[in-house]
């Protein structure tokens, strides 16, 4: 795809079900003030005390205290605020759903945002495995979505060593959005949510990003692996998405395997879970993952969807609120052991989906089994959609380009011809 060739016309629908999410996420940003503080500082010393949460010194009293209710709208409950005790009290999937709560997850593109050139920034997503990477009190630890630790090292971050004079005050923490890529052992930096102790929760993307070039250089996290310095830091560049930005991101060849593209609304504060302000969009050109495969690492004849049992028999999906996809008769749920809270993995039948407004009118669901326990969640709407899409009719990189030349022309002045 070249920045400047014109493509067909893309038409837009009317205003889409995702759309209207995204112009809610705004409003309700510019409404809601939180402690983004306290906030920033319950992660980072959940990231950091958990690692030694199997001590046997753990106050019982602690663990029988009531686990902290989630809110995926990125709006933290009086309940969400805990201290380190807290944290270091949570096991298995509830560990999982609070980590995995804590970062801000993209919803897959399935309609073109308004103003694509204007208000986005789009970058390559690195291949790899998502994590939050904690500095403070001299140590470093990364932390995967379902909260395991993924390393435990000394970096050149702030308070990420205990070495005098390198990592800055021992009571600074920073926290970042990375990206693990085995590949060259990098931890590629996709956002910023605290820096020396400053969080970044309610600032724009636009600033958050400025904020993450023009500080990680100065510390030497950029810098190669070292005594003190284990794992080199790379921030994933991102650029403008109009045309050449678009070009720029999706043909390019970063030092890293790429995995789809991302898409930043540059007015969105920093959301915990699932956020239309941040897209992500795959093909075959640019992510070897753009269908979902099974365990044998194979691509289903029928798409594979999960999603999760209520109390009702109605079956949902992640989204906050759940997009109700179905519902189980009590037999069925009795003859098959689920009970409420149950991931259940169905196959979509020959019927297919049919969805009106962001509901399901229909949907041919085939129930295959009870979903692997190491996962937190059940699929979101627009991964649904997404990967349907991209079965039958994808969303393609040529229509994104169109979407842009027709911002483009629209927003050139119209010509005056002028007469004698």
């Amino acid at each position: 795809m070249a920045p400047h060739d014109l493509r067909r016309p893309f038409k837009r629908r009317p205003i889409s079900d995702q759309q209207r999410r995204r112009e809610l996420s705004l409003l309700r940003q510019s409404q809601h003030r939180s402690d983004a503080q306290q906030r920033a500082r319950n992660l980072a010393s959940s990231v950091i005390s958990l690692q030694s949460s199997s001590s046997p010194d753990v106050d019982r009293e602690t663990l029988s205290e009531p686990m902290p209710d989630v809110d995926t709208t990125g709006h933290e409950s009086e309940a969400s605020s805990f201290d380190i005790r807290q944290a270091s009290s949570l096991r298995g999937p509830e560990a999982r759903k609070w980590f995995a709560s804590q970062l801000m997850l993209p919803e897959w593109m399935i309609d073109v945002p308004e103003n694509l050139s204007g208000d986005w920034y789009v970058l390559a997503r690195p291949a790899g495995k998502r994590c939050f990477v904690v500095s403070a009190d001299g140590t470093t630890v990364s932390r995967l979505r379902n909260g395991s630790v993924l390393h435990h090292f000394p970096s050149a971050l702030p308070g990420g060593a205990r070495k005098k004079g390198v990592s800055g005050p021992a009571q600074s923490y920073s926290i970042l959005d990375c990206i693990f890529h085995e590949l060259d052992q990098t931890y590629y930096v996709i956002d910023m949510v605290c820096w020396r102790g400053y969080s970044l929760y309610e600032c724009t993307a636009e600033f958050r990003f400025f904020w993450l070039q023009s500080k990680l250089d100065e510390t030497g996290a950029c810098d190669p692996p070292s005594f003190y310095h284990k794992f080199r830091f790379s921030v994933v560049p991102f650029y403008n998405c109009d045309q050449s930005g678009l070009h720029s991101a999706f043909t390019g060849s970063p030092p890293y395997a790429k995995d789809g593209l991302l898409f930043y609304n540059k007015h969105a504060h920093y959301h915990t879970g699932n956020t239309p302000l941040v897209l992500i969009w795959k093909d075959e050109r640019c992510s070897q993952y753009v269908i979902d495969t099974d365990n044998n690492g194979q691509v289903p004849n029928q798409q594979h969807i999960v999603l999760e049992l209520q109390d009702d028999g109605k079956i949902v999906t992640s989204d906050d609120p759940p997009v109700v996809v179905n519902c189980l008769n009590a037999d069925f749920i009795k003859q098959s052991g689920l009970s409420p809270g149950s991931l259940v993995r169905f196959a979509i039948g020959d019927g297919g989906l049919n969805c009106v407004d962001g509901k399901f009118e229909k949907a041919d669901l085939q129930y295959i089994s009870v979903s692997n326990r190491a996962r937190a969640f059940a699929d979101s709407y627009s991964k649904i959609m997404f990967q349907y899409m991209a079965r039958h009719s994808p969303l393609k990189v040529e229509d994104l380009a169109s979407v842009i030349s027709q911002e483009n022309q629209q927003d050139k002045p119209p010509e005056v011809e002028m007469s004698d």
